[in-house]
């Protein structure tokens, strides 16, 4: 998870630190618009009732998860590449970017501050979600995350 969290975040962080150095303002303004937009666009996806899906990926995954186990490397290598795909574009490799045009020469500072907040956030989700989910459900907390979103975005645009 600290490799995986290092690499994505710590990309997002770089470009984002290349673009914030540029010191153009109309780049700044469309990438926070697009920051906040997907934060927007996420709250609404969340909000949408989900439809069960029928069909039969199950064998896909399950040979390609095959081949990746008798592949002959790390396995530590693999968890931080799959979370390097995973958060590419995710809200906090969205946020990570922004951090990083908005404050271009403390990159090392943010990536470290991006991979603590990444494990600390990742292992009170982990021990919370645990003692949550005997409570609420899992749509209701789909529902509320949502409506997070929905509140970071429109006060990304109104501050």
């Amino acid at each position: 998870m600290l490799f995986g969290s290092f690499l994505s975040h710590g990309i997002a962080i770089l470009f984002g630190s290349k673009i914030g150095l540029l010191e153009n303002e109309s780049i700044h303004t469309i990438i926070e618009i697009i920051t906040y937009s997907s934060f927007i666009l996420m709250g609404i996806i969340s909000l949408l009732p989900k439809k069960e899906k029928i069909h039969s990926s199950t064998d896909k995954k399950t040979s390609i998860l095959n081949k990746i186990s008798k592949l002959q490397i790390n396995y530590t290598f693999i968890i931080a590449i799959s979370i390097l795909v995973g958060e590419i574009g995710d809200k906090t490799f969205l946020a990570s970017l922004g951090f990083g045009i908005q404050y271009p020469n403390y990159k090392l500072m943010l990536i470290l501050g991006s991979i603590l907040g990444m494990v600390a956030s990742d292992s009170i989700a982990i021990i919370s979600g645990k003692f949550l989910s005997q409570y609420i459900s899992e749509e209701k907390m789909q529902k509320f995350s949502g409506i997070l979103f929905l509140i970071f975005g429109i006060a990304g645009f109104i501050f």
